[in-house]
């Protein structure tokens, strides 16, 4: 079992930076892909940004050039940097972790992020 513990989540001003972490318990972390994904109120969840294991990184259009996904896996830890932030990024943000068979097995619990002057 793992659990994933999210921080890092605030209110910024358009244009600032923020940076999430997702710390994951046991010695399992590297085994899997970690995922950032957002939900705004009365919006579906969407994932907008991946690495693999390999190091491998996708993200959505909508943070591409602006979002950074990594890991650190010495530290069982995952981040999201994020840049350039506008008010349409607001939105819960979770990490979660996903399978070699391509299920995402765990969640953490959300962290909020707030963009507005």
């Amino acid at each position: 079992q793992v659990q994933l513990v999210e921080s890092g989540g605030g209110l910024v001003q358009p244009g600032g930076s923020l940076r999430l972490s997702c710390a994951a318990s046991g010695s399992a972390f590297s085994i899997y892909a970690l995922g950032w994904y957002r939900q705004a109120p009365g919006k579906q969840r969407d994932l907008v940004a991946f690495i693999a294991r390999s190091g491998t990184t996708t993200y959505s259009d909508s943070v591409k050039g602006r979002f950074t996904i990594s890991r650190d896996n010495a530290k069982n830890t995952g981040y999201l940097q994020m840049n350039s932030l506008k008010p349409e990024d607001t939105a819960v943000y979770s990490c979660a972790l996903r399978s070699v068979g391509g299920s995402w097995n765990y969640w953490g619990q959300g962290t909020q992020v707030t963009v507005s002057s």
